[in-house]
């Protein structure tokens, strides 16, 4: 997604934009290097959820106050899913299911974000959970499709094809609104769980970066972000479209921030 922001984002920006891949540590290494960027606007970042979920985990040392955010370009809510002749139809049938006896739940790996939905799920509702972590959601999916777990907790990109296909169903999405891509399935606030919880992608620079510098920015990638263009690509990447500018963008990591800075400590992931 970063590539074709970009290049998008040239034309509004009036200058060329290069795309550094950094890999390694969920993404800790590429937003290290970020908060460490001179704060000239040069070097902007792209962040995810990694930005809260790491340091809560011990497995990062910079903090989102260490950015400042320009946009947030992207969400992809939790999505919980089953196959499609589970016996449960419902949110409130698969939960008393697993008070009955506890329900195999694949997710992403031990503390990624899935891991964390599906945790904030469990701890919301009171459902009861063996939670079995795959190296990715990919595999996790492939486990649910052959019946080694009875439900998984990704995102709706990662099972929409499935669905279509009419071999899964998703009970319920972790979203504020009903997602695009599964127009007839119910957000957990539509069952009375206040939950909102998944990934995103947004853009950050270092802290100190001038406000004027900020300024120039926010409105630049404010105008590519909301282009009916990057909307389309969004949507044929299957992923789920969100913008907010940097108050926005602020207001939504200080929220998370809190919701993660409780949840992980008592999962006790180390």
């Amino acid at each position: 997604m970063a590539r074709s922001f970009a290049d998008m984002a040239k034309n509004d920006l009036g200058q060329s934009i290069a795309v550094v891949n950094m890999e390694g540590g969920g993404g800790a290494v590429g937003m290290q290097n970020g908060a460490k960027a001179k704060a000239d606007g040069y070097k902007v970042s792209m962040v995810t959820v990694e930005l809260l979920t790491l340091p809560h985990s011990g497995l990062a040392q910079f903090s989102h106050t260490d950015f400042k955010p320009i946009a947030l370009l992207n969400e992809d809510s939790g999505a919980i899913t089953v196959k499609a002749d589970a016996p449960w139809n419902t949110l409130e049938e698969f939960i008393a299911a697993t008070k009955e006896k506890k329900l195999k739940v694949g997710n992403s790996g031990t503390g990624a974000i899935w891991h964390l939905a599906a945790a904030a799920f469990e701890k919301e509702t009171g459902a009861q959970f063996n939670h079995i972590p795959f190296e990715g959601a990919a595999p996790a999916v492939t486990a649910l499709l052959g019946g080694h777990v009875d439900a998984v907790s990704v995102s709706p990109a990662e099972v929409v094809t499935q669905v279509q296909a009419g071999e899964l169903k998703v009970l319920g999405v972790m979203a504020e609104e009903r997602v695009e891509s599964l127009p007839d399935v119910p957000t957990l606030k539509e069952s009375g769980i206040d939950l909102s919880i998944g990934t995103w992608r947004g853009l950050a620079v270092p802290k100190d970066t001038p406000d004027d510098v900020v300024k120039i920015l926010e409105e630049s990638f404010g105008k590519t972000a909301q282009s009916d263009e990057f909307k389309e690509q969004i949507k044929k990447m299957n992923l789920g479209y969100r913008y907010e500018n940097g108050e926005g963008f602020t207001k939504l990591l200080e929220e998370q921030d809190q919701l993660f800075a409780n949840l992980i400590p008592s999962l006790k992931l180390n």
